[in-house]
């Protein structure tokens, strides 16, 4: 027999076996792995969170079935790789540019000057990670970030039983300029990359915004729906997402246009019915 206070596994016998597992509260778990990831430094490159999603990352932060990993708000890149092709590892390259602004074509071409390989122009759009308490909530989250038009965000599910939601768009950009230290393009040519990577980067901005207004949406909701349990029984069902007209609240939630434009020719295969849950070893 186990000794007061130790833990039981399947060591201890057929009466134990299982019980350490069944015994773990999820949500006291959730809320230890929250409390260790926010007492953690910030090991990014920048030390800190962008500003575009600051009060993003603040605003889920401060919701008990919710805490962000990492996040970058959106950037343009201008990497240095090797000479053995164009397939640019990011841990294995030179930074030669990073800006989470808009560029200007000068700050590249003064970069393009320490280039010895392949340098190639980049904008990726934001990325978000977010560890959440149980399947339910990162529901609710991916059917926000689907709706602000985040198409490519996806659950996975853990062994540990760790839910975690990546918050992710399609709308990036890359470009090679350069082969071994070699420019391949003209200076009109970047400079026609950069406005097209600046517009990418103020609709990505647009829907963050969009995304924080949609989230305090479905929060208060959320809020209003725990308060009143036959609402929250009648509403309980699988998980699936209606096509739904924009709602009309004052700027705080209205679902992307743009993007149900030129999706709706795959109705057949709608991305807001595909929750892209697999497991993942943690």
């Amino acid at each position: 027999m186990a000794a007061p206070g130790s833990r039981l596994d399947s060591r201890d016998g057929p009466a134990g076996r299982g019980l350490t597992r069944a015994s773990v509260d999820p949500s006291a778990e959730f809320g230890r792995w929250k409390a260790q990831r926010l007492n953690r430094a910030d090991l990014s490159r920048k030390g800190s969170v962008d500003e575009d999603v600051v009060e993003l990352v603040r605003l889920l932060n401060s919701r008990e079935q919710f805490v962000t990993t990492s996040s970058c708000a959106g950037r343009v890149l201008l990497l240095d790789g090797g000479v053995n092709g164009f397939e640019v590892q990011k841990q294995n390259c030179c930074w030669l540019l990073v800006s989470h602004k808009p560029c200007v074509k000068d700050d590249v071409m003064v970069a393009l000057k320490k280039a010895n390989g392949d340098a190639i122009l980049k904008f990726e759009p934001l990325v978000l990670h977010v560890q959440c308490r149980q399947l339910e909530d990162a529901q609710i989250l991916h059917s926000v970030a689907i709706d602000s038009g985040f198409r490519n965000s996806g659950i996975t599910v853990g062994k540990r039983g760790k839910t975690m939601l990546a918050v992710r768009s399609t709308h990036g950009l890359e470009v090679p300029l350069s082969h071994k230290g070699n420019l391949m393009v003209t200076e009109e040519y970047i400079e026609f990359l950069l406005k097209i990577a600046n517009q990418k980067m103020e609709e990505n901005k647009k829907r963050i915004d969009r995304f924080y207004n949609c989230l305090q949406h479905a929060l208060e909701k959320e809020t209003i729906t725990d308060s009143h349990p036959k609402v929250k029984e009648k509403n309980k069902s699988s998980y699936t997402h209606k096509k739904k007209k924009p709602e009309k609240t004052h700027g705080q939630c209205i679902p992307e246009e743009n993007d149900e434009k030129v999706e709706s020719d795959n109705d057949d295969e709608d991305p807001k019915i595909n929750s892209t849950i697999f497991p993942e070893d943690y």
